[in-house]
C-alpha cells in the first residue's frame, strides 16, 4: 500500500520514539545499580520474586531489543539523510561523514562526562562504513546484514565453546596464555557480575563526588569504551544494513498492507521471544553460572535482533491505525528529538543517582527502579511535542545539524518554513 512521505516520516519517528524511551527499561539498571546488575541480578538489586521476575520479563522483551531497534532506525536514517542529500545535489560524501565526525564527538563527550553507557560513538564509528553500502539494492542490503550477523554469531559461539574447553581444562594452552587469557576473563567476568569483588568499591565511587567519577572515567579508562566498541563494530553494522534493507524496501516507512506487519510481528516476536525465554531458564538454571551468561549472550544476538524486527513491526502496525492520535503524534515528537531525549536521558539519570546531584545510587531494588522509567517517559512525551510546535529541532539536533552542515540553522519556526525531520 503507498504512503504519502508524511506518513513515511511519522512512521519512521514513532518507530524511533519507542526506541529511544525503550532503550531507558534496561539502562536504567545500569544508571542505578553496580555495572553487573544490568545482566546478573544476584549481584545487586534482588534476585527473588518481583525482582527475579522482572529480569525475566526484561530478558526475554526488552533486552538488546530496544537498542537493537535504535541500531535499525540508525541504519535507515543514515540511508534517509544520504538519500536526501542525493536528490538535492549536495555531497552525500560530506553530509554523512560530517555527521559522524560530530556524532562521535558527541559521544565521546557524553562517556567522559556524564555517563560511563555511551552508543554513540559506537554508532559512529559504523556509521563510517555504511556510506559504502548507500547505492545497493534492498536484496543486497538484506544479504550483507544477515551474512554479518551470521558470521560473528557463530564466531562467537565457537569462541565461546573454546574458552569453557579452555577453562575447565588449563592445560590444552601455554601458562602464560593462559594467565592472559584469565586477565582477560576478568574483565568479562566483572561485566556480567559473576566477580563481585568491586561493587563495594564501585558503590563509593558513584555516590562520591564528580571528580572521583571523573578521575576514573577519564583517567583509568579513558578509551576502553573505544575498545569495547571497536569488537562489537561487526554486529552493530550487520544491525545498521538490516535497518537500510528494511527502510529501503518500504517496510519503515509504512508501505506494506497492515497484514503483512501483522505476520512479521506475530512470527518475529513469537521465535524472538521464545529463544529468549529459553535462554534465559538456561541462566536462572545455572545459578547465573558465568558459562552460561557468556554462552547466552552470544546465543541470544539473533533471537534480539528478530525480536526488534518484530517490535517495530507490531509498532508501525499500530501507528497504521492511529497516525494522527495523540499518542502517535506524541511519541514521533520524541523519535524527532531521540538525539536530545537520550542525553538528556543521562543527564537526568545520572543527577538522580549519583552522589553529586540526589545520591540515590544502589538505593533500589530492580522492580522499583522502573519508578523512573515511568517518569522518564512522561516527561519525555510532554515535553517533546510542545517544543517541537515552536521550533525546527531539539536542542542537540540543531547543534548536530549546525556543526554538520557548518552553519547555524534556523530554529524558531517563524524564521522558515518547516522543515523535514531527518
Amino acid at each position: 500500500m503507498a504512503t504519502t512521505t508524511r506518513t513515511r516520516i511519522l512512521t519512521l519517528d514513532i518507530v524511533r520514539g519507542v526506541a529511544v524511551m525503550g532503550i531507558l527499561a534496561m539502562n536504567i539498571y545500569a544508571f542505578g545499580l553496580p555495572l553487573g546488575a544490568y545482566f546478573n541480578p544476584t549481584v545487586y538489586g534482588g534476585d527473588s520474586g518481583i525482582n527475579l521476575a522482572t529480569w525475566f520479563v526484561d530478558y526475554v522483551l526488552v533486552d538488546g531489543k530496544m537498542r537493537g531497534l535504535f541500531s535499525i532506525l540508525f541504519g535507515a536514517s543514515a540511508l534517509l539523510v544520504v538519500e536526501r542529500a542525493m536528490a538535492k545535489e549536495k555531497s552525500p560524501a560530506f553530509t554523512h561523514y560530517s555527521r559522524m565526525l560530530w556524532l562521535f564527538a558527541f559521544g565521546m563527550i557524553h562517556y567522559w562526562f556524564i555517563w560511563w553507557g555511551d552508543i554513540l560513538a559506537l554508532y559512529a564509528m559504523s556509521g563510517l562504513f555504511l556510506f559504502l553500502w548507500r547505492k545497493n539494492s534492498a536484496k543486497v542490503l538484506r544479504n550483507w546484514g544477515i551474512a554479518l550477523l551470521t558470521i560473528m554469531t557463530l564466531f562467537g559461539l565457537v569462541q565461546m565453546g573454546g574458552l569453557m574447553a579452555v577453562m575447565s581444562n588449563p592445560s590444552m594452552m601455554p601458562a602464560d596464555e593462559y594467565a592472559d587469557l584469565m586477565e582477560q576473563m576478568q574483565v568479562m567476568k566483572v561485566f556480567m557480575g559473576t566477580d563481585t569483588s568491586g561493587v563495594a568499591a564501585e558503590i563509593a565511587r558513584h555516590k562520591g563526588d564528580y571528580a572521583g567519577i571523573m578521575d576514573w572515567r577519564f583517567n583509568e579508562h579513558r578509551w576502553k569504551m573505544l575498545g569495547f566498541s571497536a569488537q562489537g563494530l561487526p554486529m552493530s553494522i550487520g544491525i545498521m544494513l538490516i535497518g537500510m534493507w528494511l527502510f529501503r524496501n518500504g517496510f519503515l516507512t509504512g508501505a506494506w498492507e497492515s497484514a503483512r506487519y501483522k505476520k512479521v510481528a506475530m512470527w518475529c516476536l513469537g521465535i524472538g521471544s521464545l529463544g529468549s525465554a529459553l535462554l534465559a531458564y538456561y541462566i536462572m538454571s545455572s545459578d547465573f553460572s558465568f558459562g552460561a551468561m557468556a554462552l547466552a549472550m552470544t546465543a541470544n544476538g539473533p533471537f534480539q535482533i528478530v525480536s526488534a524486527v518484530g517490535w517495530a513491526a507490531l509498532i508501525i502496525l499500530f501507528a497504521k491505525k492511529g497516525m494522527d492520535g495523540a499518542l502517535a503524534t506524541r511519541l514521533a515528537a520524541a523519535g524527532r528529538m531521540a538525539f536530545t531525549n537520550y542525553l538528556g536521558t543521562s543527564i537526568v539519570m545520572t543527577t538522580i543517582f549519583y552522589g553529586y546531584g540526589l545520591n540515590q545510587y544502589a538505593e533500589y531494588e530492580r522492580f522499583a527502579l522502573n519508578i523512573f522509567v515511568i517518569g522518564m517517559w512522561i516527561a519525555i512525551l510532554l515535553w517533546s511535542k510542545p517544543w517541537l510546535e515552536r521550533f525546527h529541532y531539539g536542542p542537540l539536533e540543531w547543534l548536530w545539524r549546525s556543526l554538520a552542515r557548518l552553519k547555524p540553522q534556523p530554529m524558531l519556526k517563524r524564521q522558515a518554513p518547516a522543515l523535514e525531520a531527518a
